[in-house]
């Protein structure tokens, strides 16, 4: 095994196991509030309905590319292009509902910027190591 082979599983590792902890909280964190009880519910504050139900969907296809990154499949990568796109146009609408004057979490905001960083970089990331500069 080479320096480059060695260095890009390094990295794929890296990314799979911020995918998968990823998204093992965001199904926690998800899961919480649309299951828990009203104490849950009123301690998420204002939350937007369909952002909690995109982000907590997409918390388990999180958990499967993280896998997939880890067996350094390529379809994860394909994977986590579509979760970056996914998540950014879910950002979007929820930039609407804040512009039509709906109330909001502004930790939401903080949070949906976070998730669309991290899975613009790990579908990027993904894309390079395991798509295009395939061996």
């Amino acid at each position: 095994m080479n320096t480059h082979t060695q260095q890009r599983g390094l990295v794929i590792w890296a990314i799979s196991l911020i995918a998968i902890g990823f998204g093992l909280l965001t199904v926690k964190e998800g899961g919480t509030v649309l299951f828990g009880d009203e104490a849950a519910r009123a301690m998420a504050g204002n939350y937007v309905p369909f952002v909690l139900w995109f982000n907590f969907v997409a918390g388990f296809a999180y958990v499967i590319a993280g896998i997939g990154l880890w067996l350094q499949q390529r379809w994860s990568a394909w994977l986590a292009a579509g979760l970056a796109a996914s998540t950014a146009l879910t950002f979007a609408a929820f930039g609407v509902h804040v512009y039509s004057g709906d109330v909001y979490e502004q930790r939401t905001v903080i949070a949906m910027s976070l998730r669309t960083l991290v899975w613009v970089t790990i579908a990027a990331t993904a894309w390079h190591r395991l798509i295009r500069r395939q061996t």
